[in-house]
């Protein structure tokens, strides 16, 4: 009989799977949200009311209240092309001059610049 000669194999070491390499998260520390500054310029907040209509050559605009205001009060008009501040000199009801506009009564009021229909009037406050 022969014998049959077996060759041994090299032991051969087994390789690993490649890791992934997995990016640390850096740990950035929250900042503060910064305080908000409030300026000190007179902010128009309310709107009182909306333009109705616009008398051209006489610079007289027609406001409907929804509150009652005075002479004096500074009314801030703002709409897509207007944007201005004009306090209240001269208002008229009925052709006759007021010093107080009653709630919801269609008022005309001497302007500066031009105003639209549709323009909301906004009351000052300081």
């Amino acid at each position: 009989m022969k014998k049959k000669i077996v060759k041994k194999k090299k032991a051969v070491a087994k390789k690993k799977p490649a890791k992934k390499k997995v990016a640390k998260k850096k740990v950035v520390a929250k900042k503060k949200p910064a305080k908000k500054v409030r300026s000190k310029a007179p902010r128009a907040l309310k709107p009182i009311g909306a333009v109705t209509h616009f008398y051209n050559e006489i610079s007289v605009a027609i406001v409907r209240f929804k509150e009652p205001v005075s002479v004096g009060t500074v009314l801030h008009f703002k709409g897509a092309t207007t944007d201005f501040q004009h306090p209240i000199t001269s208002m008229q009801f009925d052709h006759q001059p007021i010093t107080k506009a009653p709630k919801g009564k269609q008022i005309g009021i001497k302007v500066k610049k031009r105003v639209r229909p549709g323009d909301e009037v906004h009351k000052v406050i300081k």
